[in-house]
């Protein structure tokens, strides 16, 4: 029997826009997401969201906020997923593309204007708990 995979998505603000990328080459292909990737063995959630969004973007994270999480089922790959969202205002640089074999560029966007169709993750986030808490969470605590 296979267990669910723990992942992490990474919520970047910056001047009340969200940072996404077109994912490429995975499940989700062609999907707006945030940055993120799976948890190791042994590492905080934290710690992943700090790597993976160095990997993916070059960005420095500052201080991380826990926001929700999700689970979803991806039946065309068979994988199931937990996805912890953590939230970021602060972050040094500026998003590059690091990983252009599973992205297609970095963009910032206004909490109610996303653009479509977006990762399963984050999609299933909005549609529980609203806009709304999206444009909470951009305005730095």
């Amino acid at each position: 029997m296979m267990s669910p995979q723990v992942g992490v998505g990474v919520l970047i603000f910056r001047d009340g826009k969200l940072l996404l990328g077109r994912r490429k080459g995975s499940h989700g292909s062609g999907d707006w997401s945030a940055p993120g990737g799976h948890l190791e063995f042994g590492e905080s959630p934290e710690a992943c969201a700090q790597r993976e969004v160095l990997e993916e973007t070059g960005l420095v994270l500052g201080k991380l906020h826990n926001a929700a999480f999700v689970s979803n089922l991806f039946p065309e790959v068979n994988k199931h997923y937990i996805t912890l969202l953590l939230v970021a205002h602060g972050s040094q640089g500026e998003p590059q593309l690091i990983e252009p074999e599973k992205c297609e560029g970095w963009q910032w966007f206004e909490p109610n204007a996303l653009p479509q169709p977006l990762f399963a993750p984050l999609r299933t986030w909005i549609e529980r708990d609203g806009v709304t808490y999206l444009k909470q969470l951009a305005q730095p605590h």
